[in-house]
């Protein structure tokens, strides 16, 4: 009795192990929290409807049909019947925190802590683009301030103006930095990590080397609006990274890759986070993918899905590449669970089990890349094929190429163990990368180069990178995607696929003025999920 009645009443009200508003606390702590975020879709304030984790094998590489759903219960729906965003406010929240923590403890010195304010910049300019390539215009200006709880919205076009003037600040603060502190790991130029390290351990040159690839990717996702926007030199900022690698150095390799660590303890791999590890046959490789892969002998074929059942049995071997069928997202998903989910039957393809579900710390997986070496290889390609760039787009295609071969860890002449949904070896077959890279030569700077660079791109980003596979596929119509039948689940927009996304429910509830007269100058009053943004119109 004693004991339970000496606390003071404020000692159940503060907790000794949270952090206040106006601590100290390391920015590298707060950097952790934040490039999880990345990861996780927009952060924990965003764990709610509209928000999806961009792991592997989740529902934004349904949408980018990568693979499809043939039960619900276990394995989500295929429909994109999507409404309200998220809005990715926690990455900027924290970016705002770090810039603070900053500002506090590094006031005037010189310090090799300012890469904290390049990252922060980064973060900031992460969470605008990733809000407005869904919605269209957003508060980007007065957002972040606690004293302004009503921000006014910018236009899509000023947001992205915004975004990569703070990469291009942050891209110069890194070099400064790298300049003033050189050494870092066994005193090699830029190898200097975070004080408290990051989920990716990225040095500084490669956290430089990110962010100029980032801009890249955001730089190629304007090509639509490349040629009726002079004044945002959208050519002219790509060419400039790309002839001055001293002052914009950009990923040089895979090793450069942001890649985000499983474990079996702590991150597990994501079929296993979410309790799908037993259920291989509730899902299907998709046919926009593998007749992608199939068509040109693709050897990430093998590693990616299994041969289909009913295939085998009508006497084709694991190594035809016409025994691996993928699932038709248009197909209404009853029909899919018929055909598609009994394991001695299925007239499709599974994911590898022996890759995918042996492992819950993904030992056996491919590298979950967030931001990669391939990617930018393939936004080259595109710079110089549409005339941005000089140089030679075949070189960057075939590099591309090359590269997500490497990550997959295949090499001509290789030995590859095929096995069935469950992991039961069926055969062996050998990577043959040389007859396949002969079949997608690099046909030239032409509309069928521009298809070959956007197709082998969608490739390569399978189960990773989140959204750009989708958003690549807005902008350019490639691959060809499904769409009108039953199975995409929007009959009120002739089964067409959405091209975006309606506003959150928090912008009408505290800033529904503002909110209201962004929708009524960019869609006429309606909040349209069939209407293009000004980046995709």
């Amino acid at each position: 009795m004693v004991v339970a009645t000496s606390c003071q009443k404020g000692d159940l009200l503060s907790n000794p192990n949270a952090a206040g508003e106006t601590s100290i606390i390391s920015p590298g702590l707060l950097v952790n929290h934040v490039t999880y975020d990345i990861y996780n879709g927009g952060g924990v304030m965003d764990s709610r409807p509209g928000a999806v984790s961009e792991s592997p094998w989740d529902q934004e590489f349904i949408w980018s049909q990568y693979f499809v759903s043939n039960y619900p219960y276990y394995r989500g729906n295929n429909f994109y019947n999507w409404s309200r965003t998220s809005t990715a406010y926690d990455i900027l929240r924290y970016a705002v925190k770090i810039e603070d923590q900053v500002a506090k403890q590094y006031p005037t010195t010189p310090s090799n802590k300012v890469v904290y304010s390049a990252l922060a910049k980064f973060f900031r300019a992460y969470a605008f683009i990733w809000y407005t390539q869904r919605v269209g215009d957003i508060p980007m200006t007065e957002a972040g301030n606690p004293n302004n709880l009503t921000p006014k919205f910018d236009t899509q076009k000023q947001v992205y103006i915004n975004s990569l003037n703070l990469l291009d600040s942050a891209n110069i603060i890194l070099g400064n930095l790298i300049a003033t502190y050189p050494t870092g790991i066994g005193s090699v130029k830029g190898s200097a990590i975070l004080d408290a390290g990051d989920i990716y351990g990225l040095t500084n040159l490669q956290w430089q080397k990110l962010i100029n690839t980032y801009r890249l990717r955001v730089l190629i996702s304007l090509s639509k609006r490349a040629g009726d926007n002079a004044d945002m030199n959208i050519k002219q900022q790509f060419a400039t990274i790309i002839n001055n690698p001293a002052t914009y150095p950009i990923m040089t390799g895979n090793t450069d890759n942001m890649v985000f660590k499983y474990n079996a303890s702590y991150n597990a791999y994501p079929i296993f986070l979410r309790g799908n590890n037993p259920y291989n046959n509730y899902a299907n490789i998709s046919k926009t993918y593998l007749n992608l892969t199939t068509a040109n002998r693709d050897p990430r074929t093998f590693v990616v899905a299994t041969p289909a059942p009913a295939q085998l049995t009508a006497g084709k071997t694991v190594g035809d590449f016409t025994a691996y069928v993928g699932a038709d997202i248009n197909t209404d998903i009853s029909t899919l669970f018929n055909t598609g989910s009994t394991p001695a039957t299925s007239q499709y393809s599974y994911a590898n089990y022996l890759r995918y579900y042996s492992d819950k710390g993904g030992a056996n997986c491919e590298p979950d890349v967030v931001i990669g070496y391939p990617e930018m290889c393939f936004n080259i390609a595109e710079a110089i094929n549409l005339g941005w760039v000089t140089g030679s787009s075949a070189t960057w295609y075939t590099n591309g190429i090359n590269a997500s071969l490497s990550i997959y860890g295949l090499t001509q002449g290789q030995t590859f163990t095929v096995a069935d949904v469950a992991g039961k070896t069926l055969g062996t077959v050998t990577i043959d990368i040389n007859t396949f890279l002969s079949n997608v030569a690099y046909a030239g700077d032409n509309a069928t180069g521009l298809n070959q660079i956007l197709t082998q791109k969608y490739i390569a980003l399978f189960n990773n990178s989140g959204w750009e596979s989708f958003y690549n596929w807005r902008r350019t119509g490639v691959p060809t995607f499904s769409q009108g039948g039953a199975g995409i689940g929007v009959p009120a927009n002739n089964n067409l696929i959405p091209r975006r996304w309606q506003y959150p429910l928090d912008e009408f509830d505290y800033n529904g003025a503002n909110c209201t007269a962004a929708i009524q100058s960019q869609y006429g009053g309606v909040d349209d999920l069939s209407k293009d943004t000004w980046l995709t119109k």
